[in-house]
């Protein structure tokens, strides 16, 4: 295990935030951060949070950060059907059943999907039985041509939000199952058809355009994550609502 003084230099060199402007965020002096960071100086619990705050690291990462400075972790991760998390899990349904009729998914770190609401199950059907062996990965359900990829128009476009969303998490946070998930379905190819494709007309948003029924169905979609996390499920979970982009996508839903 790396000591907690490289681990916030791995941080802070990865937010490109230097040492003056982390002790001043987070009101401490720059020569105390430089002795964290040589090993000079043990920091308390209460500091390495501190700093991991003003560096934004995930939950995950700061019990790590405890762990390396030989603190107790402060964070659990309990599953979303564990007692404790009730009235969160109850939100997140809420949320979910009040987007009806159209579709929203919950999804952990690695995109698995781990609550759906009614509407997104008749896109279910023509999906190939093992992408829908759990935990069902929204990427994989996406991109892979067992899965919902023969029915989008704009696979090129769709592929490339896919891309960009997940390469900024493992910019802010390295995972090696998502870096395998990203090699296998995202990782740029020579073959690769150019970007600019039917959808690079829109005007306000990119929209994902299946082909549904003998029509076209045109979507968008908003993420909600939680405001204020204090377990790791919360902090790693995001609820992404789909949207029809035009009226007749509207009366495909209804």
């Amino acid at each position: 295990m790396r000591t907690v003084g490289e681990l916030l230099r791995h941080w802070r060199h990865r937010r490109g935030v230097s040492q003056l402007d982390l002790a001043l965020a987070a009101d401490v002096s720059p020569r105390h951060v430089s002795l964290v960071e040589t090993g000079r100086s043990n920091p308390s619990a209460d500091m390495v949070l501190r700093l991991a705050e003003h560096l934004d690291v995930p939950l995950r990462e700061r019990n790590r950060l405890l762990l390396a400075a030989g603190f107790a972790p402060r964070y659990a991760e309990r599953p979303l059907g564990h007692d404790a998390l009730a009235a969160a899990r109850d939100a997140v349904e809420r949320v979910l059943r009040a987007h009806e009729p159209y579709p929203a998914v919950a999804f952990d770190r690695h995109w698995d999907i781990v609550r759906a609401n009614r509407a997104v199950e008749p896109f279910f059907a023509g999906v190939a039985p093992e992408l829908l062996r759990p935990p069902v990965n929204l990427v994989r359900l996406g991109l892979d041509p067992r899965g919902f990829a023969p029915l989008v128009v704009n696979l090129a476009d769709v592929r490339t939000v896919f891309r960009a969303r997940v390469g900024r998490q493992l910019a802010t946070a390295p995972d090696a199952r998502l870096a395998a998930l990203y090699d296998e379905l995202l990782a740029p190819g020579g073959d690769e058809p150019e970007g600019a494709s039917i959808a690079a007309g829109a005007d306000v948003v990119i929209p994902m355009i299946l082909r549904l029924g003998g029509r076209e169905v045109r979507m968008f979609s908003t993420i909600t994550t939680f405001g204020t996390p204090m377990d790791i499920t919360l902090d790693e979970i995001a609820i992404e609502l789909y949207y029809p982009a035009d009226e007749e996508s509207a009366a495909y839903f209804r």
